[in-house]
């Protein structure tokens, strides 16, 4: 039998095994902690289990409409306007998405062309580019300086040409854990008046946000909303990353090319976990009590390693702690990070893989999300290093 492979050329040529699969195994094979993947390792609440199972025993096991289950959409609707104060007709201008991931990617296939250019902030999470390198567009680079990490909107501004079609934005951010701020909207807002770029908002992590601070959500800005995609996920928010549903957030204009590409790649999503979803949104405020949950674990957390070797980077969103190592060694993040696993028996993730280039930082990022047991264990090993 001929070898295929050797006729294939592939699409994606940067692309391997993803570095979060690469330690989490590695994290298995060495019964390490595991803070490198960005998933909880306690349960998700009893209440929406139950109200799954409920779903499935009353039938509801089929085909849900292809933009979502209508009740969920009005769901989510309503969040948003009480939240964000942004209004988003639930028939046109809100679809249920298999994880944020699919939610990104069909936002970009839908309107994003061979020789458009994408501009990225970096570090950036890894499934961004890849969707713009199948097009066949150009990822324009911006570079985020430690340890603020923040978007230089002059920089910005200096990038634009006729060829920009879309940037990308993620508040809270992963890997950084840094927010954007209002002004940070409003300078984006003004950046584009006048042109046809859109925005995608990468808003997964929306609501676990600390010390005060409120969501920056693109849907609080009329103006760059009527030119912006807004991903979010409940796995994020409701400890649920494995059921991958999240949704999606645009204009009506825009929604229609999003569902014609939607219709195809996935069509729906799992009808069951849409139920649960939209009858606990209902009757639950979960959401809005995940700052404070999240907090106390970012807290715990910071204050058990205060006194370790690793200098701790500023976190004002998301679950992430990023750590500098500086001090301890002269490695390569990828080396010390998977030395750490080996040897320590803690896993985290080289932020270096967040670049297009390799960089230099001695930076790695660890998950919160975890059972205050297992931070302390972690602290424990992070502070004998």
């Amino acid at each position: 039998m001929p070898k295929l492979s050797a006729s294939i050329k592939t699409k994606l040529p940067k692309v391997g095994t993803t570095i979060f699969t690469k330690m989490s195994a590695l994290a298995t094979q060495e019964k390490a902690l595991n803070l490198s993947q960005g998933f909880p390792d306690f349960d998700c609440s009893p209440k929406l289990t139950e109200l799954v199972t409920k779903a499935m025993n009353s039938g509801r096991n089929q085909y849900a409409p292809m933009p979502g289950l209508l009740n969920l959409r009005e769901a989510i609707a309503k969040k948003t306007e009480d939240l964000y104060t942004g209004i988003y007709h639930p028939e046109t201008e809100i679809t249920v998405t298999a994880g944020a991931t699919q939610a990104i990617f069909t936002a970009i296939l839908a309107t994003v062309a061979a020789e458009d250019e994408v501009i990225l902030f970096t570090p950036a999470y890894d499934c961004y580019e890849p969707a713009i390198d199948l097009i066949g567009a150009k990822t324009v680079h911006i570079e985020l300086k430690g340890p603020e990490y923040r978007i230089d909107w002059d920089n910005v501004k200096k990038v634009i040409n006729q060829r920009t079609k879309m940037i990308i934005i993620n508040t809270p951010h992963n890997p950084t854990g840094t927010i954007m701020t209002a002004q940070d909207m409003q300078m984006l807002e003004k950046l584009l008046h006048g042109s046809d770029i859109l925005v995608l908002s990468d808003e997964v992590y929306e609501h676990i946000i600390f010390d005060g601070y409120d969501h920056q959500s693109v849907a609080r800005f009329p103006k760059l909303a009527e030119r912006s995609f807004i991903i979010s996920s409940f796995g994020k928010t409701y400890h649920t990353t494995g059921w991958k549903i999240g949704y999606c957030l645009a204009p009506a204009e825009l929604m229609k090319e999003f569902r014609k590409v939607h219709q195809y790649n996935v069509f729906s999503v799992h009808t069951p976990s849409q139920q649960a979803y939209a009858e606990y949104l209902s009757t639950s405020n979960d959401h809005q009590e995940l700052r404070k949950f999240y907090q106390q674990k970012r807290n715990l957390f910071r204050n058990a390693i205060k006194d370790s070797r690793f200098q701790l980077g500023e976190t004002a969103g998301s679950y992430f702690q990023l750590l500098d190592y500086s001090k301890i060694s002269e490695e390569k993040d990828v080396d010390f990070a998977v030395r750490l696993t080996k040897e320590h028996k803690i896993a985290s993730i080289p932020t270096s893989v967040f670049y297009s280039k390799r960089v230099e930082g001695k930076v790695l990022r660890f998950c919160f999300a975890k059972k205050d047991a297992t931070l302390l264990q972690a602290a424990e090993i992070i502070n004998s290093i």
